[in-house]
């Protein structure tokens, strides 16, 4: 076993090369959603774009655990950086003139990649948290809120900076921009990251991978509905209804709904990661002993559900796009994006609370799996449920999603002693 690095100096390398990964990733589904809609794809081949995406995300996670664990978590950290540079480049070799058939499949394979990326990014960032954080005091909850919160707010600018790029640069050259600038801050994480960190065990069993925890499994399946709930609105339906609203179809009136549409999709992002940092202050965290936390996850998925289902009931007495409805859908996503963010939170702290440090990155990753699966859940639902049912259908989906994730987290407990060991 190595040494442990300096706690701080390793934290803010990791921190720093999570932010760079989260600013390209936020850019580019912007960049991908605005430009493939105003080349005429419909709801579900929008959708369809972003499916290999998420089950690249879940294959990843449920692999890069063991991985991590057979090879160490600055090799999983440095790949995904590379290989989002890779799927960048790639990407801006698109040609235009190729069928949509063939668009579709290339942009999906790149997508994929970019998937991988993601998640082996994510999975070594927050198990490092768990080696990192300092004992006591919430000191845990502390520090992966500040992260988790940082980075989604980090990844917020990249949906305004995805936008602003399009309208400047054009698809191709900002996507080539990006990968230059994560390239580049590749080469100087590799060269300032302290040494320390887990370099891996030759005897890791991928079996390992599946926990015995009946904790770990519950709060992974309320991780999927979590998700599922948020992105059956947030990756295509809710964009592309702002999009029409806000556009006249004009050269200029497009411009402008690209940047109003990244707009609202940055602030939605920074809020919610704003919130995040905080919810160990909002939820008493320092002061509450760990069961009281394990119960509030349900009281939390519940107060979430009461968001959709009010704006599914709005979206269903409207006749079609109005100024009423718009305003309605704007304060009401806000606020489910903070009340999201605790959710979100509180799960991130607690599945590093329920994993112990020898397998961290096994449960970390199992439970990444699983929040990949509710995205790719709610990414196929997005374009299916607007296209077939508007507004309404499409949160009211959200809403059935969130009662899912509330059911699971009932089933926390907060004495773990009669559970099989991991």
């Amino acid at each position: 076993m190595s040494a442990r690095p300096d706690g701080l100096s390793a934290y803010v390398a990791v921190t720093a090369a999570y932010w760079a990964f989260m600013l390209t990733d936020g850019a580019l589904r912007m960049l991908v959603l605005l430009h493939f809609h105003t080349l005429g794809f419909t709801p579900v081949q929008l959708a369809y774009l972003f499916v290999l995406y998420e089950i690249a995300g879940m294959i990843t996670n449920l692999a890069a655990g063991w991985i991590a664990a057979r090879f160490g978590l600055t090799s999983t950290l440095y790949a995904g950086l590379a290989i989002q540079v890779v799927a960048l480049v790639a990407l801006a070799r698109l040609d235009p003139d190729w069928a949509i058939g063939l668009s579709v499949a290339y942009v999906m394979l790149v997508q994929g990649a970019s998937g991988v990326a993601k998640d082996l990014a994510k999975m070594s960032s927050k198990s490092a948290v768990k080696i990192l954080a300092p004992a006591g005091q919430g000191g845990l909850f502390r520090w992966v809120a500040l992260l988790t919160g940082s980075k989604n707010a980090v990844k917020g600018l990249g949906f305004l900076l995805g936008a602003a790029l399009l309208a400047t640069l054009g698809f191709a050259w900002a996507v080539l921009a990006m990968a230059a600038v994560l390239a580049a801050i590749l080469v100087a994480v590799l060269i300032v990251m302290p040494p320390g960190l887990p370099k891996g065990r030759k005897g890791a069993k991928f079996s390992e991978v599946f926990s015995k925890s009946a904790n770990v499994n519950w709060l992974s399946a309320a991780r999927v509905f979590l998700f599922g709930a948020r992105d059956v609105w947030f990756v295509v339906g809710i964009p592309i209804y702002f999009y029409a609203v806000l556009s006249d179809g004009t050269e200029a009136g497009n411009r402008a709904a690209f940047f109003l549409v990244g707009s609202f999709m940055a602030l939605w992002i920074i809020l919610y990661g704003a919130v995040q940092a905080a919810a160990p202050r909002l939820l008493r965290a320092a002061a509450r002993p760990e069961a009281e936390l394990v119960h509030a996850a349900r009281g939390w998925a519940w107060g979430l559900f009461l968001v959709p289902a009010a704006l599914a009931v709005a979206a269903l007495l409207s006749p079609g796009p109005q100024a009423w409805l718009t305003a309605t859908l704007v304060a009401g996503l806000l606020v489910f994006g903070a009340i999201f963010a605790v959710n979100s939170s509180l799960h991130s702290y607690l599945i590093l609370a329920f994993t112990r440090a020898e397998r961290v990155t096994m449960d970390v990753g199992f439970y990444y799996m699983a929040n990949a699966a509710g995205r790719l859940l709610g990414t196929v639902l997005s374009g299916l449920t607007y296209q077939l049912g508007g507004l309404a259908l499409m949160l009211g989906t959200a809403a059935v999603m969130l009662a899912a994730s509330a059911l699971a987290a009932g089933r926390l407990r907060a004495d773990r002693s009669a559970e099989a060991p991991a």
